[in-house]
């Protein structure tokens, strides 16, 4: 295991009725408050009437931000910097799931900043000061609320790219899993997929003794196969939606990845995809997964692919590669199971684009530390899940 600093800020308030917190959570920020949602969810379930009544009980101020896309833009950001300078936004509530959430992020990072928030992702700038924020959670998936990162797309250049700062953890996160009784099935069955692709990135590692933090996220992963299908057939059952909510925050809070090289290439490669078709970030995981664990086999890293499939799925097969193989398909079986897609040409992708996207995947870059990929090695993973071969 290697040498970690970590610090966990975030104060999680998490059941029913935590709402009630709000209230105490804000004032010590301030009175000016700019409430940053998607489609409009939050108002469909009820959300967004309690959340006007507790700025109104509290003499809280407020201004709003709707409309934030499941790939939030940074079109989104811009809008929204404008209206904390305009208002004088003291703090910035997100109330969604993860791409709500990184939107609040990064527009409270360039309230204070006098050139345009995408330096931040380009390296121009870097974060150093963000207004306060504070999250309400109705997706389990990104584990946005109790982490510093971001990721945005730009729609102007079609990148997709992600930042961070210890500056950017929200200050307090209300995680009431009933106010995830109203997600969709497919975005229930993405959330579960980005979850446990999570833990992948960090399972998945060239570093050798980290057995707390193997043996943690072989339980996440478990918690993700046992609950995400419960939560699909019953999406009112608040053990399933607490379990998989409180999984998704702790798959990307630090705990994983600490003292540990983690890999990531799936996420980057996944963000090339997303930016150019905006598919959803959890589809596109599940698409991708089983193909990049197929690719990245071989004798350095059987060992710890035999070790997931009997620890996570219970496969009693003593051949290191048999077992492997065999996980690697209980995986993709799973993806299906939650009436997910299985290839890239089922959403649209055009095979064309794989070169193209393979190339803004790696940038001229190795991606990935349990495997190194270059640019080559991306395409064929992208072939594969193109056509859903068997590499």
């Amino acid at each position: 295991m290697l040498n970690f600093d970590i610090h966990l800020p975030t104060r999680i308030h998490f059941g029913r009725g935590k709402l009630e917190e709000l209230g105490k959570e804000i004032l010590p920020w301030g009175k000016k408050v700019l409430l940053v949602y998607g489609g409009g969810s939050i108002k469909r379930n009820g959300l967004y009437d309690q959340l006007l009544q507790i700025f109104q009980n509290n003499g809280i101020a407020h201004v709003e931000l709707a409309g934030v896309d499941p790939n939030p833009r940074i079109s989104s950001v811009r809008k929204g910097v404008e209206l904390c300078r305009k208002h004088a936004v003291e703090l910035v509530l997100a109330a969604g799931g993860g791409s709500t959430i990184d939107c609040a992020k990064i527009i409270a990072a360039g309230a204070g900043y006098e050139d345009d928030a995408w330096d931040f992702f380009t390296r121009k700038a870097r974060i150093s000061h963000a207004l306060p924020v504070g999250t309400v959670l109705t997706l389990a998936a990104t584990g946005s609320e109790m982490n510093p990162y971001a990721v945005i797309s730009n729609e102007e250049t079609g990148q997709k790219l992600g930042t961070g700062s210890p500056v950017l953890f929200p200050r307090f996160s209300i995680l009431d899993p009933e106010f995830s009784f109203s997600v969709p099935a497919e975005q229930t069955a993405a959330g579960t997929v980005d979850i446990m692709s999570h833990v992948f990135e960090q399972y998945f590692s060239p570093t050798t003794g980290s057995y707390i933090q193997d043996r943690l996220a072989e339980a996440m992963l478990k918690t993700c196969i046992h609950y995400g299908p419960v939560a699909l057939s019953q999406a009112d059952n608040y053990e399933a939606r607490a379990n998989l909510m409180w999984t998704g925050s702790l798959a990307l809070n630090g705990l994983l990845g600490s003292g540990k090289h983690t890999d990531w290439a799936t996420h980057d490669i996944e963000h090339a995809i997303s930016a150019r078709y905006d598919v959803t970030h959890g589809l596109g995981l599940a698409i991708l997964t089983p193909y990049w664990m197929q690719y990245v086999l071989n004798e350095q890293t059987v060992p710890r692919l035999a070790e997931y499939a009997r620890n996570v799925w219970a496969i009693e097969e003593s051949d290191d590669t048999k077992a492997a193989w065999s996980g690697i398909a209980r995986t993709a079986d799973f993806f299906k199971s939650l009436n997910l897609a299985a290839s890239l040409k089922e959403i649209g992708i055009e095979e064309n684009s794989l070169a193209v996207i393979a190339e803004q995947a790696t940038g001229g870059r190795t991606l990935g530390a349990f495997k190194k990929l270059n640019t080559q090695d991306v395409l064929k993973i992208l072939q594969a899940a193109y056509n859903g071969d068997t590499l």
